[in-house]
């Protein structure tokens, strides 16, 4: 078992910027794959970012050059930057621990 803790989430204005975490605890393997995924109202989860443990990373086109995703091994804790922040991010944002442990999720609301 493994069990995701997020915060970071909130209310931005267009342009702002946000950073979400979330730490990892329980049965970490040392091969992992973190991320992060959103849902918007009425729509489909969807990935955001993911990044392997020794770095390699992965972005969705809507995020790029905006979002940066990041990871503490040490502390089994991913980030999120996000800057730069559109009207179209607001979601809830999850964690997501080897495609198959999720966190509660955290709000992310960007508005004016």
């Amino acid at each position: 078992q493994v069990q995701l803790v997020e915060s970071g989430g909130g209310l931005v204005q267009p342009g702002g910027s946000l950073r979400l975490s979330c730490s990892a605890s329980g049965s970490i393997f040392s091969m992992n794959v973190m991320g992060w995924y959103r849902q918007a109202p009425g729509k489909q989860r969807e990935l955001v970012a993911t990044i392997a443990r020794y770095g390699p990373t992965n972005y969705a086109d809507s995020v790029k050059g905006r979002f940066t995703i990041s990871r503490d091994n040490a502390k089994n804790t991913v980030y999120l930057q996000m800057n730069s922040l559109k009207l179209e991010d607001t979601a809830v944002y999850y964690c997501n621990f080897n495609t198959y442990y999720w966190g509660q999720g955290t709000q992310v609301t960007v508005s004016s």
